[in-house]
């Protein structure tokens, strides 16, 4: 028996005893009755315990005037209505502590600020607002995989070591079996995989291999950036979705793009009601309604040419600190410009300067821009990105050698190209990024369990 069987099953259990485990948030303890906050992390409601304190027995209230936040308890009690939240609680006949809990316990019952729970990350999961974030992940995570496995594509394991760096900028993690601080000095020929390797920032191009076996797949897994940036929104370990669909092109794209945040979000809406109530009280947002706008909403689409285009006229009246050009990326002030005054709705950027992008990109007519698009999200920013990639064997050498990427090593990937290539493309999304959006909160470092930033690798 568990708490989230007992509230699916109350009124079965009206008026029985029963027996649970779990932990104690809170006791309150007043002069004729007693309370306690009881949960066991199978569901975010609460389970109120209550005791008389003149007719419990002395063994009963000696464990309750000896408990301490915090400790793991076994209790029995029978099971009875809770007039005032229209629920059920129990009433308390036996109360067993199986770990007691030390006075420096750190989570007393009030508010923590992030940062504090941030020190205590081993504990913060304890909390109610730690206990929504991660119900909310959890839920996330599973229709992500129910959204793509309902619709036939290929869950793909893409390896976390690699010798390719797909986004050509360098910021990998080097792994290696040499040991600096015994004086040994890397020799990559003579390392453990022979030559020089790093943790993956993406799965996308050994994803592009299966895509032109299973026609659609998408990869879900964690990614590595050794980027010293110290954002709200950055991290060193973080995860990532990339679906990769053969016989689709950039505007097809679009369309599974779309498609698959409203679904995800429709699901997260309909199975975490009591988790995005509590996080729009702790953070004064409208998660609930703004999720429901977006899903409602028709998200536009605008080339990047027309989109700066756009950005000039209204930087008459705006003002904008970087002013828009065609030869300088968006500011995080155009795009809340354009998905929260000009279009009021999500809106995908595509067609970009090719300068911008990665080198497997697919080179349009011009010369100038590439087959790929950007999902700008009112309060998220992008939340997306993708394109479509290069087939043409010719233009992606061409390009490679252009940017100084090694065709030789990348064979496997050149030849996709040679042998039975055909139009495919593909998107990333952080998924990191898309928890802040649904939760509200600010920092990356508190949607993901144990963050990896630079100077950080506690736990």
């Amino acid at each position: 028996m568990d708490i989230r069987e007992l509230f699916a099953k109350k009124e079965e259990f009206l008026g029985k005893e029963v027996t649970l485990h779990g932990w104690i948030r809170n006791h309150r303890n007043q002069k004729k009755m007693g309370f306690l906050d009881f949960y066991d992390g199978t569901t975010f409601s609460l389970l109120q315990l209550t005791y008389n304190a003149e007719t419990a027995s002395p063994d009963m209230m000696a464990a309750l005037s000896a408990l301490k936040i915090g400790s793991c308890t076994e209790i029995t009690g029978t099971v009875v209505p809770n007039e005032r939240n229209h629920t059920i609680e129990i009433e308390l006949s036996s109360l067993r502590v199986i770990g007691e809990c030390a006075e420096d316990y750190p989570l007393q019952p009030k508010r923590h600020s992030l940062e504090f729970l941030r020190e205590h990350a081993y504990l913060r999961p304890r909390t109610r607002l730690f206990q929504a974030v991660f119900r909310v992940r959890s839920v996330a995570a599973m229709a992500i995989h129910e959204y793509f496995q309902s619709r036939g594509y290929l869950y793909v394991h893409t390896p976390l070591f690699t010798a390719n760096d797909a986004e050509g900028a360098g910021n990998t993690f080097t792994v290696t079996t040499f040991d600096p601080s015994k004086g040994e000095k890397c020799d990559y020929a003579d390392d453990f995989f022979g030559r020089h390797t790093s943790l993956a920032v993406t799965g996308q191009l050994e994803g592009e291999t299966f895509a032109m076996a299973f026609s659609k797949i998408y990869t879900f897994g964690p990614t590595f950036r050794a980027e010293n940036s110290n954002t709200r929104t950055h991290a060193s370990e973080f995860w990532m979705i990339e679906p990769e669909v053969a016989f689709t092109d950039l505007f097809g794209l679009m369309d599974l793009e779309e498609d698959f945040l409203k679904t995800i979000l429709t699901t997260i809406l309909s199975r975490c009601d009591s988790e995005l109530e509590y996080l729009e009280k702790y953070n004064n947002l409208p998660l609930r309604e703004r999720m429901k706008k977006l899903i409602s909403s028709e998200i536009a689409r605008v080339s990047f040419h027309d989109a700066i285009t756009i950005l000039k006229e209204a930087d008459k009246t705006e003002n904008f600190a970087f002013k828009p050009d065609y030869d300088s990326d968006l500011a995080k002030e155009h795009e809340k410009y354009l998905t929260d005054k000009k279009f009021g709705a999500p809106v995908f950027v595509y067609n970009w300067p090719k300068d911008f992008k990665a080198f497997y990109m697919y080179q349009n007519d011009d010369k100038e821009t590439v087959a790929a698009v950007d999902l700008l999200v009112p309060d998220a920013g992008e939340l997306m990105g993708g394109s479509q990639r290069e087939t043409r064997y010719d233009l992606l050498l061409s390009r490679m050698n252009e940017l100084g990427i090694s065709a030789e090593s990348m064979y496997w990937y050149c030849n996709l190209r040679k042998y039975g290539g055909c139009t495919h493309s593909g998107f990333g999304m952080g998924f990191e990024r898309l928890i802040i959006y649904v939760t509200g909160m600010e920092n990356i470092r508190d949607v993901i369990p144990y963050y990896r930033t630079p100077g950080n690798c506690d736990f």
